[in-house]
């Protein structure tokens, strides 16, 4: 097969979706890699060292789709490169289409065969998500504590505390893979921590993992309103898979939290989970409203796209050289797992969750039960 993989191009995107180890195990599958030029200049990776594992250096996106097969990225396509894809093309990246109808429709219309990291599913969960949340729930710790400082619009708050001094409350919601890791950094600083999650299993795990350190909530809306309005850092770490995110927080809720508190919406690809949330990127990270700070870049881990380059590549080479070596057709029908990445086939969504999300037919005939 003929794996393309271009650079990046939305705005401070770093990461790249091959590393030159995996080229070498593609190219020793018996198949061509093309790699843009600088596609891996982002994490430190040269063109020469992509060549010396055995890929095809192209000078441009425009190439690289034109001589591929399937396509191996990180982030949703832009306008630009849905536009590039055809229908005897695979896509193999994130997509959260869910909350982003407009590429959903240019999918549609590409023909192509469309498999999202973020629906793969395995005996563990998620497990092409799995490394990006876990980047993004340590990352969303960092971001916030800087959130928090003055100098940013934050209330000038310290997690840790000194001693004589409080620490910060930190509440976050949903205690999944992402969840679990920004406790475990906000624990780390020092700050007193509470997670929510409706799953009684998932707090017990937790409890059992942190001890009382760890602060515990069952989700409701009263519980979660009464920990909102008392926080100093608030992050929503809610997924339900495929589908948009439910709404923990609401706009009145917010137009009553503590001035300079900060809201990290982990949650943002899927549409996020605070009402007043938006989508921002790295260049302009934050903006303020109702006195509360909001964070909501979505795509968190491209911040540090060398840690989160080498995380993701690890997780999704296996699923590439499966799809390599038997073609999608009959990679998916030997992985039910696999099965569930498919969002995009044939000019239609194909995945139930995100068809229910934007209101589309034509779902499910490849999700497993």
């Amino acid at each position: 097969m003929k794996i393309g993989c271009p650079t990046e191009i939305k705005i401070h995107e770093y990461r790249v979706g091959l590393v030159p180890a995996g080229v070498r195990e593609l190219v020793s599958d018996g198949h061509e890699v093309f790699i843009q030029s600088g596609a891996g200049n982002g994490i430190g990776v040269s063109d020469s060292e992509f060549l010396a594992a055995g890929a095809s250096i192209l000078p441009n996106a425009e190439q690289v789709f034109e001589r591929a097969e399937m396509i191996v990225k990180v982030k949703e396509p832009q306008a630009v490169e849905y536009a590039r894809l055809r229908s005897d093309q695979v896509l193999f990246t994130y997509l959260h289409l869910a909350a982003d109808r407009a590429q959903a429709e240019g999918l549609m219309r590409s023909g192509c065969t469309a498999i999202a990291y973020e629906t793969v599913t395995g005996p563990g969960g998620l497990p092409l998500l799995t490394p990006m949340s876990e980047v993004a729930g340590r990352m969303s710790i960092q971001v916030g504590a800087a959130a928090l400082q003055k100098a940013h619009g934050g209330r000038g708050v310290l997690l840790g505390g000194v001693p004589g001094v409080a620490p910060a409350s930190v509440v976050v919601l949903g205690g999944g893979v992402a969840g679990t890791h920004a406790a475990e950094m906000a624990l780390g600083l020092g700050a007193q921590v509470t997670v929510v999650d409706r799953s009684l299993d998932r707090l017990r795990a937790l409890n059992a993992q942190f001890g009382a350190r760890l602060q515990t909530a069952f989700s409701t809306r009263d519980g979660i309103e009464q920990l909102v309005l008392a926080a100093d850092l608030v992050v929503g770490s809610v997924l339900v898979t495929g589908a948009a995110a439910p709404k923990l927080v609401s706009r009145e809720m917010v137009s009553r939290m503590r001035q300079g508190a900060v809201l990290v919406d982990i949650s943002i690809d899927q549409g996020g989970c605070f009402e007043t949330s938006r989508p921002t990127n790295h260049a302009e990270p934050t903006y303020e409203l109702d006195g509360v700070v909001h964070y909501c870049v979505t795509n968190m881990p491209g911040a540090v796209p060398r840690t989160s380059t080498f995380a993701l590549t690890n997780a999704t080479l296996p699923y590439v050289r499966t799809l390599a070596n038997l073609g999608w057709q009959r990679a998916i029908e030997q992985d039910s797992g696999l099965a569930n990445g498919v969002n995009v086939l044939g000019g239609k969504i194909r995945h139930a969750a995100v068809a229910a999300a934007l209101g589309l037919d034509g779902a499910a005939s490849h999700q497993a039960a």
